[in-house]
């Protein structure tokens, strides 16, 4: 089943507006971590260096998509979604524990 260029195009605005959801979260967190006592500083720089890589892996993924030719972009999405669920179970779990 061929994907449209306009599909592709769609699909890469909503990975563009996820990772900017997560880069707000991330200065969120960043807010909270400058905030918090000596002691939990650490634990938040270790959560937000963790969230800042899943942030990385997310951008290049969308890279890759935006590179990827019509057949291959569907592939890239696939790892793209679980990129993507990292990031989110990694942030949901930061927040439960710094704010717990």
């Amino acid at each position: 089943m061929a994907t449209s260029t306009q599909d592709k195009k769609a699909y890469e605005a909503k990975v563009k507006a996820q990772i900017e959801k997560l880069n707000a979260q991330l200065d969120e967190m960043k807010a909270k971590g400058q905030q918090a006592k000596a002691d939990a500083t650490i634990q938040y720089h270790e959560k937000i260096e963790e969230l800042q890589a899943k942030r990385d892996d997310l951008t290049k993924k969308l890279q890759e998509l935006q590179e990827a030719g019509e057949e291959a972009w569907e592939e890239i999405r696939i790892g793209f979604e679980k990129v993507l669920s990292d990031a989110e179970t990694a942030l949901k779990n930061a927040w439960e524990k710094l704010n717990g």
